[in-house]
């Protein structure tokens, strides 16, 4: 039993510290740009389909968020917003991207695609409409509200001091750094007999450390605002407790599962069910309860199939703001996903069998 809570505790300290890693990079990056990726749309339905699709593709609810926004300001259409939300596996692709790199790139690469093709589909055949001739409202994310503030964020000198919060980060990623790298998170994640490991390939090990470092340079030069603001306030503090919370849980009630029940025979042979519940707590507009079909495919208790119907569905929690602006775009949007995932699912049996 303590073995069991070692290794939920250990597995969620390197996937929280993974993630946050990766949520950092991508955060640096839109704020470096100034946010003027997101306002670049063209001039068609078919690439306002494509840019929504690959705002949905980037991991985390930022690009969800973009076109979220760009839709309930008459700049995308509803197609190009539900490429998005097919196209998105919302917070729980850094999850992915920790435990299973390969498979997750995958199955990013086939939302994408079920994404635009359906975007497609909704804009010229089932829905459609005429584009509007200029763009009447302006969009601005958050983030760049308050990097017009301050222009020349994050990296200025003169605004850049060793507070607490500096501190504190360069702390916790060096901390992390040299965890990793010391070996003593490489056994975490053992669910079953044989053994699970989270990274097989040593070369992941050399990638993390790598971005840690780039990191770790993002602190050292980046401004005040940033740092307190979207680095330690936005994902250290609203994303870390979520995500280590939901992951430790998570492998904790399944490490449990696995001592005291033999859930994989009782999954093997019900998969169609499996399905049918993954959609089913697809419909959920919040991440976290999807980590569970993340960590049961991880540890090869689930077959894809199931994580592809339940990624289908959900969208992290990027629909939420769409469910406070318009209910019926977010009740049809999830209709639609549902009826894609039932056929997706179903099928790919047959491409991924159990």
């Amino acid at each position: 039993m303590v073995e069991i809570v070692l290794d939920a505790l250990r597995t969620a300290v390197l996937v929280s510290g993974l993630v946050v890693i990766m949520m950092m990079l991508i955060e640096s990056f839109h704020i470096e740009s100034h946010g003027k990726w997101l306002n670049r749309l063209r001039a068609s339905r078919t690439g306002q389909v494509l840019v929504s699709a690959l705002l949905g593709s980037v991991p985390g609810c930022l690009g969800g968020f973009a076109s979220v926004s760009l839709y309930t300001h008459k700049m995308l259409g509803f197609g190009a917003l539900l490429a998005m939300l097919i196209a998105t596996a919302g917070d729980e692709a850094f999850l992915m991207l920790a435990l299973f790199p390969q498979r997750a790139v995958l199955l990013f690469a086939i939302l994408l695609v079920l994404g635009i093709g359906t975007g497609l589909l909704m804009e010229f055949v089932v829905h459609p409409r005429t584009l509007p001739t200029r763009l009447d409202d302006t969009f601005e994310t958050e983030c760049c509200e308050k990097e017009e503030q301050h222009p020349h964020a994050p990296h200025t000198s003169s605004s850049r001091h060793w507070g607490w919060h500096r501190i504190a980060l360069l702390l916790g990623v060096v901390g992390f750094l040299a965890v990793l790298l010391s070996g003593h998170l490489e056994d975490a994640h053992k669910l079953d007999e044989e053994g699970f490991h989270l990274f097989d390939e040593i070369w992941l090990y050399w990638l993390f450390a790598a971005l840690s470092l780039v990191v770790v340079g993002v602190l050292l030069f980046g401004s005040d605002h940033f740092l307190e603001e979207h680095l330690w306030h936005h994902i250290v503090c609203h994303h870390l407790p979520s995500i280590f919370a939901w992951t430790f849980g998570m492998l904790l009630g399944i490490g449990l599962l696995f001592h005291f029940i033999d859930l994989q025979a009782w999954i093997s042979g019900n998969t169609g069910w499996m399905i049918l519940l993954a959609i089913a707590v697809g419909l959920i507009p919040e991440s976290g309860p999807h980590l569970v079909f993340v960590t049961l495919f991880a540890s090869g208790v689930i077959p894809f199939p199931v994580l592809l119907a339940n990624s289908i569905v959900q969208e992290g929690h990027a629909a939420l703001p769409l469910l406070a602006e318009s209910k019926g775009a977010f009740l049809r949007a999830k209709a639609l996903k549902v009826a894609l995932a039932l056929v997706v699912g179903y099928f790919s049996l047959f491409i991924f069998p159990a």
